[in-house]
């Protein structure tokens, strides 16, 4: 306890600024750079522990360049990275549980501790539904239908028990939520937002205090809050203006007065800081032209001087090296990283070619070209986190919480959020003959789509991997598995993915329960301006519907196209978004055990050439308008 910053006695500013005052201008660059956690294992070593250089010595038969290779980038993990992260799908090797997750974790803060002032490293991953990139967590609905849940104190559950299950595999940092106000629903993240409505973006801010806990009365303002050792440290993203891009272009362009910016957008980011947000996040789009990276009046005048945030401000993916367009990705690097860090980034998602980053940085600092106090502003944000997080006192996992992970308490949490989050769009042909709900004692059903026993497709991008995958890629329930276990063992049950005439010879369905839906995507890879339901799903319907009454439950991130003579064919429609791994919430309501709740969080077009259409829109004339959702109980929409 001979320094200050080491003594958790110590008020945190003063600890900050005595850790500060120890730190040479390298380690504090190395505090405002994050890394992906490959550059730090070389894969010809992946089977060894990179926690200390005695493990070097015991391999010294290794081939000596690639002994250099490991030891140099050692040494840049132990005296440089301030954080480090995993992308999508990068984890310790496939299907590893939170177990080895906190073993690989603690091996690298291990090697932190290790450096000459012993400063832990912060770990971040993309929670964005549950701790969704570790085999075996619990898969929550996608922003979307949370959104149509409308429910605040659920957000605030799922994130205290995404907290417990993220902290379980030994990280500490979630980027996460995305508070985007998405108005267009060709962006290839609209699942990532909650609505196309400000007001409920910002009532669903409340799963921050669930990931984060409740600051105490009288908490500062804006300065970051981190309850303890069962709390993670939230990002509220993407600063600002992502759901707003013109024809909702990935990375594009938001064209709007700043009192509109304000008004639709930025709106929700004073909740957050309100919560204790201790990271906001920068988004790759642009501002009338102007990049977010780069953009130092809504980075630091506006968020940091008139909102108030203490806490850091991180780059996305390769951020920087975005600045260049439209020259070639990644050129012009040097400038690149003067324009951030002086636009009020204080902390880079390098992630790969961290040894470029740190010697542009520190020569820009060192030339004059940005001021050693941005710096140390950039720093002592990241070292308030740090200590704010309780990483000084607790480095290591906590082994206690792995029971957490995937609990039976934290998949029934999951399976409210899917059976509140069901939207019902039709029911029965004639309103005054519903077609929900379904016998349960049915003598036989039929069971079909693509979807219908895909759990990776049921859980959509950003689960396993970034851009998400199909088949059984964690452990959950599909829509088929649940059917089976609530008609029970006196239903048949026929299942066929694509059905053919062949499928109705000889038999006598009571009904059929259709699962279409879009395949899983990411970001970009997800911008879409057509929005027709992928997978031959119409002709699937129609197969099916021109034989038999047929429910059809749609598995999508945002709305898509329904023609009206495939809409008139189903009997009942449900918008289920993306559930996640709790199959069973569908049946819960889809059998009458529960009535439906959910609300349209976004309008459903008619066309696309309608897009973008809102509800203040003269020309407003939907399919479905916002916050429409038909019940059992209740005579009309809820809208």
């Amino acid at each position: 306890m001979d320094c200050i910053y080491k003594d958790p006695n110590q008020p945190t500013e003063a600890r900050i600024k005595d850790l500060l005052s120890r730190m040479t201008l390298k380690e504090k660059a190395g505090q405002m750079t994050q890394i992906e956690r490959c550059v730090a294992t070389p894969s010809v070593l992946k089977d060894l522990s990179i926690g200390t250089i005695y493990l070097i010595m015991q391999y010294a038969l290794l081939d000596c360049v690639l002994l250099c290779i490991f030891f140099i980038q050692l040494v840049v993990l132990i005296l440089f990275s301030g954080s480090m992260l995993s992308a999508g799908g990068s984890g310790p090797f496939d299907k590893a549980l939170s177990a080895d997750w906190a073993d690989m974790v603690d091996g690298f803060q291990k090697s932190a501790l290790e450096s000459r002032l012993g400063i832990p490293l912060l770990y971040g991953i993309d929670a964005v539904h549950g701790n969704n990139s570790i085999y075996g967590a619990t898969i929550f609905p996608h922003n979307v239908g949370l959104g149509a849940t409308r429910d605040a104190d659920l957000a605030q559950r799922i994130g205290v028990a995404t907290a417990l299950e993220v902290r379980a595999s030994g990280i500490h940092f979630t980027f996460a939520p995305c508070v985007a106000v998405c108005r267009d629903p060709r962006w290839g993240r609209c699942y990532e937002s909650y609505s196309s409505d400000t007001d409920i973006v910002r009532k669903m801010t409340s799963i921050i205090t669930g990931l984060q806990g409740k600051p105490p009365p009288g908490h500062p303002k804006g300065y970051p809050f981190v309850a303890g050792r069962h709390n993670v440290v939230a990002c509220a993203k993407h600063f600002v203006g992502d759901g707003g891009t013109d024809k909702g272009i990935n990375e594009g362009n938001t064209i709007l007065s700043y009192e509109d910016l304000e008004r639709i957008h930025m709106t929700p980011y004073p909740d957050c800081i309100s919560q204790g947000v201790a990271t906001v996040m920068a988004s790759f789009s642009s501002w009338n032209g102007t990049q977010l990276h780069a953009h130092r009046f809504l980075l630091s005048d506006v968020l940091k001087d008139k909102l108030g945030f203490k806490g850091f401000l991180i780059s996305d993916w390769e951020g920087l090296d975005r600045l260049s367009k439209p020259n070639p990705h990644g050129s012009n690097y040097r400038t690149s990283i003067c324009t951030a860090v002086n636009s009020g980034i204080d902390m880079v998602m390098v992630p790969l070619r961290y040894a470029k980053f740190l010697e542009d940085l520190i020569d820009l600092v060192e030339s004059g070209e940005i001021p050693m106090t941005r710096i140390d502003d950039a720093v002592e944000r990241i070292l308030r986190v740090k200590f704010v997080a309780g990483l000084f006192e607790y480095p290591y996992s906590d082994r206690s919480l792995l029971d957490t992970v995937g609990c039976k308490l934290h998949r029934d949490l999951a399976r409210e959020a899917v059976r509140k989050s069901l939207v019902l769009l039709k029911n029965g042909k004639d309103q005054k003959k519903p077609f929900l709900p379904l016998e349960r004692k049915a003598k036989s059903v039929l069971v079909a789509g693509s979807h219908a026993d895909d759990l990776g497709y049921q859980c959509g991008g950003w689960t396993a991997t970034w851009y998400g995958d199909s088949g059984r890629i964690t452990i959950g329930t599909t829509v088929l598995d649940a059917i089976r276990e609530a008609v029970g063992d006196k239903t048949e049950v026929i299942y066929e993915q694509n059905p053919s005439p062949a499928t109705f010879e000889g038999q006598d369905f009571s009904y059929a329960i259709v699962v279409v839906g879009e395949g899983p995507y990411a970001e970009h890879t997800g911008d879409n301006s057509e929005l027709i339901i992928p997978f031959n799903a119409n002709d699937v319907i129609s197969l099916v519907a021109d034989r038999i009454p047929t429910l059809v439950i749609l598995i999508s991130g945002r709305p898509l196209v329904l023609e009206p003579w495939i809409l008139e064919k189903m009997d009942a429609l449900i918008a289920a978004w993306l559930p996640g791994s709790e199959g069973g919430g569908i049946t819960d309501v889809v059998f009458g055990d529960y009535d439906f709740e959910g609300r349209l969080p976004v309008t459903w077009f008619k066309s696309v050439e309608q897009l973008t259409m809102h509800p203040e829109d003269n020309s407003y004339d939907p399919l479905f308008p916002f916050g429409f959702g038909l019940t059992y109980n209740k005579k009309g929409p809820l809208n």
